[in-house]
């Protein structure tokens, strides 16, 4: 049977790997258009178009899948099945159609809970202690489709959405190896999301990133993680954004201190006042310089004791 797979980033990489090792007739990857990175810009490859073209597999970049001419370059595949794990587009009915055993989804959260593009950031950022692997039939809808299959994954207090995703796209490759004979043969039981518990998880904007220090130490804390590896949170000090990389909980603090207020600054952090406590910075990064480490910063900063973090 022929499967056309469709992905873009690390996360979805796992999953296409599993399909290859296990023999599937994988005869076309989709995988959104190389885009420029870093400070020169250079276009890079996304991590599934690196797997397709190490194994000589056709590579489809549409700029939109919903394109007539992009739906029917896919179709010419005559794919049976399709796979899809964070590629990055909605899919329209014209694709949706054209498997005669499906599209299936590896969605990184526990259906209906976390619908949308930043399901990992968001449930760290919200403080889940649990979450997990969807295995879905896609619809029209934001992740509505009916589910095949679940697994969770616990979400530890050290965990960040660098190694929360890491951990997922390996239970998600798992899930899906375990489900492609089913899947393959057709006809596989399924369950219907139950909307009235769905929750969203949006993809994030600047102001997801900015830190309020009049907030609860461990709300700051799940921002914090939640935002490593990818964008950062941030404060301002002295008007330039200083980003913030790792942080630790602190213990009750002052409440003379207002939120935002360093209360000192040593080689193994700098502490800073809280809505209801206070917490330790570990690693940051000043404007126009790399991150680093805590020791690193104190040894030539004007940052002192009483400075506000805004």
């Amino acid at each position: 049977m022929n499967i056309v797979f469709m992905g873009t980033p690390a996360f979805a990489v796992p999953s296409l790997r599993m399909l290859l090792a296990e023999g599937y007739n994988v005869v076309a990857v989709v995988t959104q258009p190389d885009r420029p990175q870093g400070r020169k810009k250079v276009l890079m490859p996304t991590p599934v178009k690196e797997v397709a073209l190490e194994h000589g597999l056709p590579v489809l970049q549409p700029q939109r899948m919903r394109h007539p001419e992009a739906v029917n370059e896919l179709a010419a595949y005559k794919p049976d099945l399709i796979v899809t794990a964070a590629y990055g587009q909605i899919l329209p009915k014209a694709v949706l159609d054209l498997p005669a055993k499906g599209c299936v989804n590896v969605h990184g959260s526990l259906l209906p809970k976390y619908r949308g593009g930043a399901p990992i950031q968001r449930c760290i950022i919200n403080g889940e202690t649990v979450t997990g692997i969807t295995l879905m039939y896609m619809a029209e809808g934001l992740d509505t489709g009916d589910m095949i299959a679940q697994v969770e994954v616990p979400i530890t207090d050290e965990d960040t959405s660098g190694t929360l995703f890491e951990k997922l796209s390996t239970a998600g490759a798992a899930l899906l190896k375990e489900q492609m004979p089913r899947l393959l043969e057709g006809g596989v039981p399924v369950t219907v999301q139950d909307d009235s518990q769905a929750t969203y998880a949006p993809n994030l904007k600047r102001e997801d990133e900015k830190i309020d220090w009049s907030k609860p130490t461990r709300d700051i804390y799940n921002q914090i993680r939640g935002l490593v590896p990818f964008s950062g949170a941030f404060t301002f000090w002295n008007d330039d954004v200083f980003k913030v990389w790792g942080s630790r909980k602190g213990e009750k603090a002052s409440k003379e201190a207002a939120p935002g207020t360093v209360l000192q600054l040593t080689p193994e952090g700098i502490e800073v006042k809280t809505g209801d406590g206070a917490l330790w910075l570990t690693d940051i990064q000043p404007s126009g310089k790399k991150a680093m480490d805590a020791g690193q910063f104190i040894r030539g900063t004007s940052m002192t004791p009483g400075t506000v973090l805004k």
